[in-house]
């Protein structure tokens, strides 16, 4: 073996850490009738009991056997999060299957790579925003065995998942896992390339739950609300691996357009967001009140805890005791001014490679917002003297690519260190602050680099706006590309004033090479629909670098803002 590679020898023996196959048993014992999935239909919640999860995923299990299903096949399934997603992940566990979960926004293309490139045998469809490019991706692959989850927007598939738990009985054999058994595939959704099938056993995956339950200190009575999606690590070990660590209630969204209330129907405990969705909710607020309102009523000892009450109230987070965000860069000020209302949000750190768990700002302290917190416990840190990339070590880290031995000796060093492609900072405390992506790092055509991570994080204090990216590789000098927040009242000449002005503050503290040319509004705003965000809403820089290449090397001189026609 390389021994740059980390080791994955398959040994027997038992996990360290109680598996989830193992919990969903147990809790199934010994709190039977405990209230565990909460899934809300026509504004009503359809609710699960442990022993009913347990047994659902039995006979689902038993269902896959009989199908041909044998143990170890990869098992692919795509939807949106719902309580039929928890019961089939802990099925396949229960089963001895390989699961490989797939974002569903993904399209045709995407889904069928990933069914193909794992070798699995069979798809699951769920609740979907559209169904067509999941039923395109299965009829590309022959030979696949199709379920559908019981919803109308499910594609039409070979059979249905309640229907294969109604007539078939539980399994009745207990698969015993180990600390390096293979799991699940997670194919990176990635900012460039080929998705890459990052390789999670049972032991990693455990020993992060448990260590983020412990850290946290859950509690039986704690609630979760899922709803990022489950195909991506931080949902799946934040909110379904503490789910079933603790033993906790965990409820799903009925659509995007309840969503808020939804929220507050669940009241949620343990909270987790992305920035963009914490932005859009800042956005909302202030729509309805001003912050210059806002600033005079937070000062007026009788009105300010009721002001700040109405706010979080309005969010359904009147019971949050931990906030999080995470999956990509957030401006400290869009944090600092949750503290100012009563929130506070941990930010953390992580990646599919270390299971998402790596650092957060827990306990929180409002004094190292900015960074992204200290190693969580069992995590190692350093920081590399050559470039500053930031290393992880610890017992939570993925065992390679699924046939892809390059790029899994790429990502280890000779110690066992991960090299995570972020560049960072550790203070006197251990607290991380990240500068960003190492491949974000451009260099323009005066052959100096820019880091436009920080840049862009400042410029967020600065403006509201619904995103930015900052490009300029090759370019005379860096452009910022904006998608503008259309607020209640928009008024075109004024947005654009305020947008000159401050990019004349900016550049005031940039050094010569960093300054900013111009600003291009763009038209149409950015999504995962149209390519330019990943499906945990990160931007794809370079995409955006390619397509308005030519608009930053012909940049009008006359010109600090354009609108894109």
């Amino acid at each position: 073996m390389d021994n740059n590679v980390k080791p994955n020898i398959e040994i027997n023996g038992p996990c360290t850490h109680t598996p989830p196959n193992e919990l969903i048993l147990k809790w199934a014992e010994e709190r039977p009738n405990d209230i565990y999935l909460k899934q809300i239909i026509n504004r009503k919640f359809t609710t699960y009991t442990f022993a009913q999860v347990a047994d659902m995923a039995l006979r689902f299990a038993n269902a896959l056997r009989e199908l041909g299903v044998n143990p170890g096949d990869k098992v692919a399934f795509v939807s949106k999060n719902c309580a039929e997603w928890f019961i089939t992940d802990l099925a396949l566990m229960l089963g001895d299957f390989v699961s490989v979960p797939i974002f569903p926004t993904a399209g045709s293309d995407t889904i069928a790579y990933c069914i193909e490139h794992s070798e699995s045998k069979v798809l699951i469809a769920g609740k979907l925003d559209d169904s067509a490019p999941t039923a395109e991706a299965a009829a590309k692959v022959d030979g696949l065995i199709t379920i559908s989850f019981p919803y109308d927007s499910a594609p039409q598939c070979d059979h249905e998942f309640t229907a294969l738990i109604q007539s078939t009985e539980p399994l009745t054999d207990r698969v015993q896992h180990y600390d390096e058994k293979l799991m699940s595939l997670v194919y990176t959704s990635g900012t460039s390339g080929v998705p890459k099938g990052a390789m999670l056993t049972y032991g990693g995956f455990n020993w992060s739950c448990a260590n983020l339950a412990s850290h946290i200190g859950l509690r039986q009575d704690d609630r979760l609300f899922s709803y990022l999606p489950l195909a991506h690590i931080t949902e799946r070990v934040y909110i379904f691996g503490s789910s079933i660590s603790a033993g906790l209630e965990t409820a799903f969204p009925e659509s995007l357009d309840t969503f808020i209330e939804d929220v507050k129907m669940q009241r949620p405990t343990l909270f987790i967001s992305v920035p963009r969705l914490w932005t859009l909710f800042q956005q909302r607020i202030q729509d309805k009140m001003p912050q210059s309102r806002l600033n005079i009523l937070l000062k007026i000892p009788l009105l300010n805890n009721i002001v700040r009450k109405k706010i979080i109230d309005g969010l359904g987070l009147d019971q949050g005791r931990v906030l999080g965000c995470g999956s990509a860069p957030v401006s400290p000020a869009l944090l600092e001014w949750y503290h100012s209302i009563g929130l506070n949000i941990t930010e953390a750190w992580g990646m599919t490679e270390t299971f998402a768990y790596s650092t957060l700002n827990y306990p929180f302290r409002a004094d190292k917002i900015g960074s992204v917190g200290n190693a969580g416990p069992g995590i190692e840190l350093k920081i590399a003297s050559e470039d500053q990339e930031i290393l992880v070590r610890s017992q939570g880290l993925f065992a390679g690519y699924y046939k892809n031995d390059e790029a899994t000796q790429e990502s280890f060093n000779s110690e066992g260190w991960l090299h995570t492609g972020d560049i960072g900072s550790i203070d006197s405390d251990g607290y991380l602050t990240i500068q960003g992506r190492k491949k974000d790092t451009f260099k323009t055509a005066k052959g100096k680099f820019v880091a436009p991570v920080p840049i862009e994080k400042k410029l967020v204090e600065y403006a509201r706006v619904e995103m930015l990216c900052l490009v300029g590789l090759g370019m005379p000098a860096p452009i910022l590309l904006v998608v503008p927040h259309e607020f209640p009242d928009f008024d075109k000449a004024r947005y654009q004033r305020s947008a000159e002005r401050v990019l004349k503050k900016m550049n005031e503290q940039l050094e010569s090479h960093e300054k900013i040319k111009g600003v291009l509004m763009i038209k149409e705003p950015w999504s995962i629909e149209n390519g330019i965000l990943t499906p945990t809403l990160k931007i794809k820089r370079h995409i955006l670098e390619k397509k308005y290449h030519d608009v930053g090397v012909n940049w009008p001189k006359d010109k600090v803002v354009v609108w894109e026609e």
